[in-house]
């Protein structure tokens, strides 16, 4: 438990997975002394009530965010730009503005018009998640060792910079900062087409009429499970970040294409030693995942300790 709360009342704009994680890690921890939460669908408001997910919930945005001194926009990177406006006139002198999006250069371009001079806009991006969404989905450890990218703008304030950090640190996150276009371009190679591919072969498996959708789900191994685990996302989510980083998502997607290429001429053309060597070398980053801490070496993934309650 913290002994003095880091801000004294947040908003927040948007319910879902990482916002209820957040609340429940701030409550749980006496990070914030008063949390405020709000979100757009009348039912989303009342299952948050109904769970005492914030300690209480708006039916507002402005009504969420007056008087707050931190405001964190948790809501579909497309939506961003009319929350931000929505909001912009009740936003109190010295608060920090930030959002939790998967993409940040475009976040701020319809973002940061609508700040007034007197608040903090810091963008962030937690790359924290599971493939479940809404207001019940959260939980207060979502957010541990796991790494949060702050997007600072040019003329940030540092003291501003530091506070937020603080509160991400005492979640339990790692904190790192650097510019919005790495920050995006990273992503796409880290998780945007990663999910692309996912989604890509589920609807590959869903399209082949010579194999049924019952062979499909008794036959599954590993590597199509974790596919359909990813590709069960939220659609609205996923759809906003790859209209909101169509270049850097294409870019990748692009050199994706020219690795896939010659991996097809290997196997066309009997190539084991290459497959062998290609294979050899992708396997070192999935060693340095789990020597990170990012991923467990656990067999299965560490799901059966997971089913066991461990």
């Amino acid at each position: 438990m913290s002994s003095e709360p880091i801000f004294q009342r947040v908003a927040l704009i948007g319910l879902g997975l990482i916002a209820g994680s957040m609340s429940l890690a701030m409550r749980e921890g006496g990070l914030a002394a008063h949390v405020m939460g709000y979100a757009r669908s009348p039912e989303t408001r009342d299952t948050a009530r109904e769970i005492g997910l914030v300690d209480e919930v708006a039916e507002t945005a402005a009504e969420a965010v007056k008087g707050a001194d931190l405001i964190v926009l948790a809501v579909p990177v497309g939506a961003m730009g009319d929350v931000a406006a929505e909001i912009a006139p009740h936003l109190s002198p010295g608060a920090i503005l930030t959002d939790v999006g998967s993409v940040k250069q475009s976040v701020i371009d319809v973002v940061a018009p609508h700040v007034p001079e007197c608040v903090h806009f810091i963008p962030g991006h937690p790359l924290a998640g599971t493939e479940h969404s809404g207001p019940r989905s959260g939980f207060a450890t979502l957010f541990r060792n796991r790494w949060w990218l702050l997007t600072p703008l040019p003329d940030s304030d540092p003291d501003a910079v530091e506070r937020l950090s603080a509160l991400v640190r005492a979640m339990g996150a790692n904190v790192d900062t650097m510019e919005a276009p790495h920050h995006d371009r990273v992503l796409a190679v880290t998780s945007h087409v990663p999910h692309l591919i996912a989604y890509t072969m589920v609807g590959v498996a869903d399209h082949l009429s010579r194999v049924t959708e019952s062979e499909v789900i008794r036959y599954s191994a590993a590597g199509f499970r974790d596919f359909t685990r990813i590709a069960a996302s939220d659609p609205t989510m996923w759809r906003d970040v790859f209209l909101h980083n169509k270049e850097a998502t294409l870019d990748i997607l692009g050199r994706f294409a020219e690795e896939l290429f010659v991996l097809q001429r290997a196997i066309r053309m009997g190539d084991g030693e290459h497959l062998h060597r290609y294979f050899t070398g992708t396997r070192a980053i999935r060693r340095g995942i789990i020597e990170a801490g990012q991923d467990t070496a656990a067999p299965d993934f560490g799901r059966a300790a997971v089913k066991d309650g461990a």
